[in-house]
């Protein structure tokens, strides 16, 4: 089944049978009604024609009997007229009888002298004059329609005129006691009944054809109506679903049977750095990295769908981790119409999982810094002490005062390590308050000023920012862009440039941007970098950077490094603008 069939066979599936009935329980009673009303007006016209038919034939036969009587015809000539008249094959017969129903005159001249509509009121037929009619049942065959009414074959002929079917020689022979004659149209309905039930037949066929016209007219309506609502429904679910697609911070690429690229939305243009209207009707293998590629492959061979994590190689060099999940499309009936891949880029995961573990590495160090700093102080002071007395003591041998300045020295030294390290593993306690921060920075460059022209090292500046007042603790903050500055000019021994610049991130944030052009930090050593202890410099203590990490966060930013080696490093300082940033104090 195709999907054009489908659909068909869902759109009528769409019907509930209730709208069936109920148009049948409409329009059904509408239609017979209609029906009967139509065969009602057809008998009524049928009956006035037949009575109009028996008029015309009774005013007939008055005129031929009138004409007779002028003409002084004896009753023969009447009989033979009226015989005559009856030969027609739609008149069954026509009698003439008196009030008392002796018939006088008929079709069958067998029947002359017998008894005929002793069942009416007579006499007051041929009294009224009145037109009526009856319907007789005929045992031979059709029933006869019968029309009578008085018969009058001379106008205002009164009561005693001759009586023009008498039989006597002479008309001039009074008849003073004739009761009044009344007349019979005897009409055949043979062809009637059958003409009317060929119109009842077709009145119902055209009844019942208009019945199914009109089921199928409502029908129609509804189903109309329910696709056009059904189609605004699918229009607003593909728009929605559309813009879903588009707008979801999630990779999306998806492919026809032949591997065709029919979807990829915004996000995977992002990630890839491709344009949608470049890659769509292209294949997959000529679009896609390698790591995206294989995932194709190995859907080609398996049902179920593929979780992983890969490192996607781009083309221009970069190595991105995504989180994917891939699957094979298929319709109702398995066919395959291609496949689906999700994707989302792990960079900032990952970066946030280094700072967390980083964040417990800390507090462990930490907790441990606390507890050795006050026991190796102890000792220190005492090394010191002996090797201060011993420099005095021999003061005239050089070689021995020499040894006991380099204790000394080293002394001096772990004691500063200590006092870092106690100072790192010490809860901050931040004093934020509004602060120029061009000021600030220029009073860190101040102090490294003379370092860096010693080294042939330019210091350029971009402070005009127009930024406001930045609430933060100066003292603390001096110490984080010192220890920047200080580790850019180590990294700059045969000289380079020292940039520093500052500028509004969003509405919320500020950017602090201090940028080298020395040797750069290898991109295997670029996540340990704000690690206690982690240096790449002989004379470097390694707390340096992980001190301006802890103070940035202690301000509720953030710092991130990015280097080049050989080409230099930059560090991003992002700092909140407004005071309503909580006040952090790291363990």
């Amino acid at each position: 089944m195709n999907g054009k069939q489908c659909g068909k066979k869902g759109y009528w599936a769409m019907v509930p049978p209730w709208l069936l009935i109920g148009a049948v329980v409409i329009l059904v009673p509408i239609f017979i009604f209609m029906t009967l009303e139509n065969i009602n007006r057809q008998k009524e016209q049928t009956t006035r024609l037949l009575v109009e038919k028996g008029a015309a034939l009774i005013r007939s036969f008055e005129a031929g009997a009138r004409t007779g009587i002028g003409l002084r015809w004896g009753g023969f000539q009447l009989q033979k007229l009226l015989m005559e008249m009856t030969e027609q094959p739609d008149i069954d017969y026509l009698i003439v009888i008196d009030t008392r129903g002796t018939i006088l005159a008929d079709s069958d001249p067998l029947r002359i002298g017998a008894n005929y509509g002793q069942d009416l009121d007579l006499a007051e037929i041929a009294r009224s004059g009145k037109l009526a009619w009856r319907q007789v049942p005929n045992s031979d065959g059709a029933d006869t329609f019968e029309v009578y009414r008085r018969f009058s074959p001379m106008r205002g002929q009164p009561m005693g005129v001759p009586d023009p079917f008498s039989t006597r020689p002479s008309p001039e022979t009074p008849a003073p006691d004739s009761p009044g004659l009344v007349i019979f149209v005897g009409l055949n309905m043979g062809p009637i009944t059958a003409a009317h039930g060929e119109d009842v037949r077709h009145t119902v066929w055209m009844a019942l054809l208009f019945l199914l016209i009109g089921c199928a007219g409502i029908i129609s309506l509804l189903l109309a109506q329910s696709y056009r609502t059904a189609r605004s429904s699918l229009s607003r679910i593909k728009a929605f679903s559309d813009s879903l697609v588009e707008n979801i911070p999630i990779g999306l690429i998806a492919t026809d049977a032949e591997g065709r690229l029919n979807t990829f939305n915004q996000t995977a243009e992002a990630i890839f750095k491709r344009n949608a209207m470049e890659v769509l009707g292209k294949t997959a293998e000529e679009i896609l990295p390698g790591g995206c590629r294989e995932l194709f492959r190995e859907l080609a061979g398996r049902q179920r769908p593929i979780e992983r994590e890969i490192d996607c190689a781009l083309s221009e060099g970069r190595t991105i981790p995504l989180a994917v999940i891939a699957t094979t499309l298929r319709e109702e009936d398995n066919t395959f119409v291609g496949h689906v891949i999700l994707f989302r880029d792990m960079t900032e995961t990952r970066r946030l999982e280094e700072e967390v573990a980083r964040s417990l590495r800390l507090a462990s160090l930490g907790s441990l810094a606390a507890g050795i700093a006050h026991e190796i102080r102890n000792p220190l002071s005492s090394i010191k002490g002996f090797a201060t007395c011993f420099r005095e003591r021999y003061r005239d041998n050089p070689e021995d005062r020499e040894t006991a300045e380099v204790m000394i020295r080293e002394v001096d030294r772990l004691n500063r390590v200590i006092t870092q390290l106690l100072e790192f593993a010490r809860p901050l306690t931040m004093e934020r308050v509004p602060t120029a921060l061009p000021v600030v920075i220029r009073h860190a460059l101040k102090m490294v000023e003379g370092e860096a022209h010693r080294k042939g090292i330019s210091i350029e500046t971009n402070l005009d920012s127009g930024i406001g007042d930045v609430p933060l603790d100066a003292d603390r903050m001096t110490q984080v862009f010192l220890n920047l500055c200080l580790n850019a000019i180590a990294a700059m021994e045969a000289g380079g440039v020292l940039s520093v610049s500052l500028s509004p991130q969003d509405e919320r944030t500020v950017r602090i941007t201090v940028a080298d052009t020395g040797i750069g930090i290898p991109k295997e050593d670029l996540h340990r970098v704000f690690d206690p202890y982690f240096t790449t410099r002989s004379s470097g203590t390694g707390l340096g950077l992980a001190i301006v990490h802890k103070i940035v966060e202690a301000h509720g930013g953030d710092v991130r490094l990015e280097s080049e080696p050989g080409k230099g490093t930059t560090a991003n300082i992002l700092l909140p603008i407004n005071m309503d940033v909580e006040r952090g104090t790291p363990s």
